[in-house]
Order: C-alpha cells, then structure tokens, then sequence
C-alpha cells in the first residue's frame, strides 16, 4: 500500500526540477561526451598502432575487460544524463508528468551506473599503479630501461602505458562528475518536495 502511495506523490515545484535536470543533463551530456572521446581515440591509437606481436604476448588481460567495462558504462551514464533531458521535457508537461518516485528512480540508475564506472576505474588505476611500481623497482635506480629486441616486455615502460593511465584518468573524472551532478539532482528533487510539504 505504501508503494502505492509513493508511486502517486506528484512532484513539487515540477519547473525547478525541469530546470536542473534539463541544465544538468545537458552539461553532463557534452562533458562526458567530450571525454569519452579521449579513450576511444587513445583506444584507437592503441589498436592501430600496437603490433600484432605484443598483443599476443600478454596473453589474456583481465584489465583489458575492465577497461571495456568501464567504457561501456561510461557510454550507458552518457546515453543517460541525455535521457535526464527528456525527462526534463515529461515534468515540464503536465499530461505526462511522471510521479516523484519515478524521477527519484531514474536518477538512483544513473548514481548506481556511475559508482560501477568509478569501482571499474579505481581497479584499473590501483592495476596500473602497481605494474609502474613493480617495473621501478625491478630495475636499477638509474632509470627505467627501453625495450630492446628481445628483451622482456613486462618489464619495460611504454607510451601505450601512459595512454593507458591517461584514458584511465579521464574515465575516472567524468565518473566523478556523473556521480556529482546525480547526486545534485537527487537532491534538488528531495529538496523542492520536502520543502514544500512544511
């Protein structure tokens, strides 16, 4: 019954909230939009440019999946804040108004979504901490060595590494401002209800 009841509790100060949801979804939208780009074009690099030769050689890379992953979600957060702008159009129209709980519901998945991209990106990131600790110490104080032919490549630094990290980074930045601007609104559509109801 109580499910019920907070299925039907319309929403309060429906213009506020179409506001934030409209200003924030779109902002959300390009920046993540704009990011996203930088993985998939260092991606590309990476596929493009890395031989055939060194991609048999690590063999499988459970990194790799979750860096797909983490793509993947950050692809799903972007699909979604452009969804918190039609969202935004339905609370404007007072036919297709949708209940408190519904918007309060669609919100909650983005949160979730990004807290998944974040938890994906922080393993990577601790991953690729550890294998630049793991090489620094493995080699002489004097630096770190270039890969020499036939030399063993786990033991090297290259540029796919720093491409790695820094499509790492930018994942994990747009994550945290997906996370922010979710919970913003969450609390924006909290507030307004609460405020009015005193």
């Amino acid at each position: 019954m109580s499910t019920d009841k907070n299925t039907a509790v319309p929403l309060n100060n429906p213009e506020k909230i179409a506001q934030s949801f409209l200003r924030l979804g779109w902002v959300g939208f390009w920046i993540q939009l704009v990011m996203i780009a930088i993985p998939i074009l260092l991606l590309f690099y990476v596929l493009v440019i890395a031989s055939l030769e060194s991609i048999k050689s690590k063999g499988i890379d459970l990194s790799a999946y979750l860096s797909y992953g983490s793509l993947a979600v950050m692809l799903f957060t972007t699909f979604w804040f452009f969804r918190y702008t039609r969202l935004a159009r339905q609370i404007m129209n007072p036919d297709k108004r949708p209940s408190r709980k519904s918007v309060i519901d669609t919100v909650w998945i983005g949160l979730w979504a990004s807290a998944v991209g974040i938890f994906f990106s922080m393993i990577l990131m601790f991953s690729a901490a550890g294998r630049l600790l793991f090489i620094l110490l493995a080699t002489p104080q004097t630096g770190v060595p270039i890969a020499a032919a036939g030399g063993d490549p786990s033991l090297t630094l290259s540029a796919i590494d720093g491409v790695s990290l820094i499509s790492l980074l930018v994942t994990l930045t747009a994550e945290l401002i997906v996370l922010l601007f979710s919970i913003w609104l969450l609390f924006k559509v909290a507030r307004e209800n609460d405020s009015n109801q005193h």
